[in-house]
């Protein structure tokens, strides 16, 4: 016979119980709106990763094209090799952003279903906080690969194809995995992992403003907004998460750059620092904040909106 509480041996929650607490809390519909949020927003936006990338790893290489600013970037990559030019690594692109805000919604909406199980309260900032970290870890695990096949096709400057590393995503794959094993294809992931802090704050926030303001209107805390209040709701924690953790993007594109070798993350910081100096970590800022706000903005209105649609269907 199991021990009951009562003789001073309480049972303890497995890790299959928790597990299937969390996953009885899982909804398609938020993948689903997750996933068309992410892919929406990199289709439109897409030109502006490519620039903040290349921004981004701008270390003085030979190898690299020198720009002098957002639109000199863009205006040289199309007169080279058009509008293909301006949408290489898009593949990647759109499976990461599509997997990644589909699965991150996915998660993170059923830890804070799991964490509110049986209460009346609502969730507190920290408890949004460690629920969205916990999303976004999950979800890196399982995206990385794509993140870093993106970054590659991305800083392939040659306009010649014959003289391109990668041909594609899939090849891209195939190649890292070949020549750099399982570790090739995680590059960056610890700044990655450390970035997930960036998705969690902006969740964070964007769960607060949305509480507060539904509060000062004296509606529900999940209370249906219009459009442009969704808009102003993700660009205010979008913007706030950008300033708070911008630097380990650098650090991170870095890593995943094959023009360039690294020994690891204190090895990246340390060369950006003595080379750059601190505004180093903060190259391609301003045009991923040109294209984060918006792809952010569609992101969460796209997903609210189809979230809705698909829950009431279902109700």
């Amino acid at each position: 016979m199991s021990p009951s509480p009562s003789q001073g041996s309480p049972v303890p929650l497995t890790l299959t119980s928790s597990l299937q607490r969390l996953f009885s809390h899982v909804k398609i519909e938020n993948l689903i709106a997750g996933l068309s949020g992410g892919v929406v927003s990199t289709l439109v936006l897409h030109p502006l990763d490519l620039v903040k990338i290349r921004f981004a790893v701008s270390d003085g290489l030979d190898v690299r094209p020198k720009y002098s600013g957002v639109l000199h970037c863009m205006k040289s990559v199309w007169q080279q090799e058009g509008l293909r030019g301006l949408y290489q690594g898009v593949t990647p692109n759109i499976w990461g952003a599509g997997a990644s805000w589909g699965l991150y919604f996915f998660f993170y909406n059923a830890i804070k279903a799991q964490r509110k199980e049986g209460r009346q309260t609502e969730l507190s900032a920290t408890e949004h906080l460690l629920s969205a970290a916990g999303a976004g870890a999950v979800t890196l695990c399982l995206t990385n690969p794509i993140w870093v096949t993106k970054t590659r096709l991305v800083l392939q400057y040659s306009a010649d194809p014959s003289k391109k590393q990668y041909k594609g995503m899939m090849d891209a794959l195939v190649k890292i995995y070949r020549h750099e094993g399982i570790a090739g294809l995680y590059g960056g992931f610890v700044p990655g992992l450390l970035g997930t802090s960036h998705g969690a704050l902006q969740f964070m926030a964007y769960e607060e403003l949305k509480r507060d303001y539904n509060k000062y209107r004296k509606m529900q805390p999940d209370a249906k907004l219009n459009a442009l209040e969704y808009i102003t709701m993700a660009a205010l924690s979008k913007i706030f998460a950008v300033a708070m953790t911008y630097p380990y993007q650098v650090v991170r594109a870095r890593l995943q750059d094959q023009h360039n070798t690294y020994d690891g993350v204190i090895d990246v910081v340390q060369r950006t620092f003595r080379n750059e100096g601190l505004l180093g970590f903060y190259k391609g800022m301003v045009p991923n904040l040109v294209r984060v706000t918006p792809a952010c903005c569609i992101t969460f209105l796209v997903y609210e909106n189809v979230s809705r649609f698909l829950l009431d269907q279902h109700k």
